[in-house]
């Protein structure tokens, strides 16, 4: 036997790398034929079997390059000597037809070849970072076919041609178009745009750009604005649906921003500025969806909300201005009237309500600068809050007709918009309080239920301390009514009477009610004094510490009056005697006591009505004129021995005035009201006597919120709380920096506060 000894591991030799070069020549010529008959269409007889196996046996024998380079030459050669002539000679006849027929077939081979060359596109091309089988096959396309210049410009320049005919109105072929650019797109590898960027869409956008400008000249010289918009809203469609349907979906936004900006963002002030149809002309005339459509156009380019807004917002404040200022020499100018005045600015803010929500979609800079607008010349009348406290007292008075329950309270609502524009704040308050506690006194007021809900309002714009006295006078209204039925009660038990007087009265709290005087109380007709002498003593006795204080200016009584004319028509027919007419008379306190005093004497001058009365003058005056106005048979005194001043067409009174009963009174009525003479508004005088006391109500005001941010804070920089005040205190009134210097001044007085010792600029709280 022999020696050797068998080595027991199984080794494997590499496979021969080495081909004979006559036997690669062989293959490639077997594959390069093979191709060829794939590219015409011949590829019945092949065995892909067999040629997969060959291309995998070369790449295996590392002769891959040469496989690469063979399948490069034999697509380019096809694409050079076949289908770039096949497309050249489609140059003047159905181009893109063959484009397309010639490019599916070169997709419909590179695949077939990819599949026989897939193991070629696994090792080699991966591992030399070669491009894939596939790719090569749309790259040599793209530089043989697509980019051969004479077909590439002809491609170009066709392709624009048919969209500006399309635009023209001219019928095209959509798919063939559809078709081309997809190709474009494909032949982008790896989902890049830039060969249809390049060879389509850019000069697209170009042509584009030069086509709109020019109609944008001839649309503007030929249309109004509204139907210039109506074209462009046309055309935004018919590209934004060309876009869709046969180019790239990526080209929408690009050719709408072409559109946008040559149709629109290029004439947004002109288009505006339009005489007869511009945005002016829309708000004039309420066109609503042709400003809907505006703002739907502008809304889609830079700078055009804004724009719109612009010439808004001037118009508005124009518009404005013109309701709220005052025309002299002119006494019932919309200026001047409160409840014209106020109404004509609910109807301007219901009207651009309805351009907000209908022409707007409620955008919010819509929304603020109209705000702003109204806030801007509401604040330039400073009679404002006067007239829209005015305004809401005529509409909740009892009488008030032609207003639902539903309509009463939208118009509240209206109101307390136009409240939330107002500065002055605590002015209309004060106008407010005034005229809730003369709706309260004199029973005037529509509904409890409608005097709750606007406080309620109030309470939810302002805060409770901003309706604190208001809701006092209301409860004072009500322990009124509880104290009058207990002082029924009380006259049913007790062997005291008020000589036949019917006695209502209402006690109020001094704090809450505006409506005090300092002035002493007008002297009442003994029987009325005696009545509420008795009221008096009783209500004392029920709460012990507290003073009554008559005030006599917010009263009012029924009267019951007999005239005896001396008419001889009115004498009895069968007995002589004279007819007696017996009427009941509304009239304030201050007229009961004038007319009681002609039960005394027929005649009295204005001097003794003066000081029988100790009405003050003003007051005495209205009650008068109320008395003394009207035809002959229609007013209650007779002014005789008039003075000079009534003689000259005055309707003051001199002291020696004087009055006496009208026997000739006459009216169907029982029951007759006199009608108190009232100003809408007050006079000049007492307006500024308000503001006086509106003014020393805000030093007060001030001084409480520098105490109350100090005491927080103990402390401050001076401008640091110039500004936590104003910000405390702008929702009440705008606060003016140098009255918050002096209010500080004398709270540094009153020991209140103190400047720090190292900065005088430092303010320190004092507890």
């Amino acid at each position: 036997m022999s020696g050797h000894k068998k080595d027991g591991k199984m080794r494997i030799r590499a496979f021969p790398v080495q081909m004979d070069p006559s036997y690669v020549e062989d293959i490639l010529k077997l594959l390069s034929n093979a191709i060829r008959e794939i590219q015409k269409k011949n590829n019945s007889g092949l065995s892909f079997e067999e040629l997969y196996r060959n291309a995998y046996t070369l790449v295996l024998h590392k002769q891959g390059k040469k496989l690469y380079g063979m399948l490069s030459d034999v697509i380019t050669s096809h694409l050079v000597t076949e289908v770039r002539i096949d497309v050249e000679n489609s140059l003047q006849g159905n181009f893109l037809d063959t484009l397309n027929l010639v490019w599916n077939e070169h997709q419909t081979a590179m695949v077939m070849i990819r599949d026989i060359l897939m193991y070629m596109d696994r090792v080699y091309v991966q591992g030399n970072e070669e491009l894939s089988v596939y790719d090569l096959g749309l790259v040599l396309y793209k530089d043989e076919v697509l980019h051969h210049a004479p077909v590439r410009e002809h491609l170009k320049s066709l392709l624009l041609d048919m969209v500006d005919r399309e635009r023209k109105g001219e019928l095209v072929d959509r798919g063939a178009v559809q078709n081309t650019c997809k190709m474009l797109m494909a032949l982008g590898l790896n989902s890049r745009r830039d060969v249809y960027e390049e060879d389509f869409e850019k000069p697209f956008l170009r042509m584009s750009r030069e086509f709109y400008k020019a109609e944008s000249q001839k649309l503007l010289a030929e249309n109004s604005a509204p139907v210039y918009l109506r074209k462009v809203e046309t055309r935004l469609t018919e590209e934004v649906e060309r876009a869709r349907h046969y180019l790239d979906p990526s080209t929408e936004t690009r050719i709408t921003k072409v559109v946008e900006d040559e149709l629109i963002k290029e004439h947004m002030v002109s288009i505006i500025e339009m005489e007869n149809s511009g945005v002016v002309h829309m708000l004039k005339n309420s066109r609503i969806t042709d400003l809907a459509c505006m703002y739907k156009l502008f809304s889609r380019v830079d700078g055009g909300i804004p724009c719109i807004i612009q010439y808004l917002s001037s118009y508005l404040k124009e518009t404005g201005r013109g309701m709220v200022s005052e025309e002299p020499g002119i006494e019932n100018s919309p200026g001047r009237n409160a409840v014209t005045y106020v109404q004509n600015l609910l109807d301007l803010r219901d009207q651009y309500n309805m351009f907000l929500d209908k022409s707007f979609s409620n955008d919010p800079l819509f929304k603020h600068a109209i705000g702003q607008d109204f806030e801007y010349f509401i604040n330039l009348n400073d009679k404002s809050p006067e007239y829209l406290s005015l305004f809401i007292d005529e509409l909740l008075k009892r009488g008030v007709k032609g207003y639902s329950e539903q309509e009463v309270e939208g118009i509240l609502d209206k109101c307390i918009i136009l409240f939330r524009y107002l500065q002055d704040k605590d002015v209309f308050e004060r106008y407010y309080k005034q005229h809730l506690a003369k709706r309260l006194l004199l029973n005037k007021t529509v509904s409890d239920d409608f005097e709750k809900s606007m406080i309620s309002k109030l309470k939810h714009e302002c805060g409770g301390h901003f309706t604190s006295k208001l809701e006092g006078m209301f409860k004072d209204i009500t322990l009124s009514t509880s104290t009058m039925e207990k002082f029924r009660d009380f006259l049913q038990t007790s062997s005291v009477g008020l000589g036949g007087i019917d006695l209502n009265v209402r006690v109020l709290t001094t704090g809450c009610w505006p409506t005090a005087t300092t002035t002493a109380p007008c002297i009442l007709p003994q029987s009325g004094a005696d009545a509420f002498a008795v009221f008096q003593k009783f209500y004392l006795s029920q709460y012990s510490g507290r003073q009554l204080t008559l005030q006599t200016h917010l009263g009012f009584a029924d009267l019951n009056a007999v005239f005896y004319p001396h008419s001889k028509r009115e004498e009895g027919p069968s007995s002589g005697q004279t007819v007696v007419k017996k009427h009941i008379l509304q009239v304030s306190t201050h007229q009961m006591t004038i007319l009681m005093l002609f039960n005394k004497r027929p005649v009295f001058s204005f001097q003794d009505l003066t000081q029988e009365t100790n009405i003050p003058r003003k007051e005495l005056v209205r009650a008068l004129q109320s008395l003394t106005v009207g035809r002959s048979s229609q007013k209650v005194l007779n002014w005789i021995n008039r003075g000079k001043e009534a003689l000259s067409g005055g309707r003051d009174f001199g002291a020696m005035d004087q009055f006496a009963i009208n026997d000739q009174f006459t009216s169907k009525l029982v029951r007759v009201k006199i009608q108190a003479v009232s100003a809408k508004g007050e006079t000049e005088p007492e307006r500024k006597e308000t503001r006086q006391k509106v003014d020393d109500d805000r030093k007060h005001e001030i001084e409480a919120a520098i105490v109350r941010i100090m005491k927080a804070r103990k402390r401050l920089q001076h401008n640091t709380l110039i500004t936590e005040c104003v910000d405390q205190l702008k929702n009440r009134f705008p606060p003016n920096a140098m009255i918050i210097k002096r209010r500080i001044e004398s709270l540094i007085e009153r020991d209140y506060l103190a400047r720090a010792p190292d900065d005088r600029k430092v303010y320190v709280y004092m507890p």
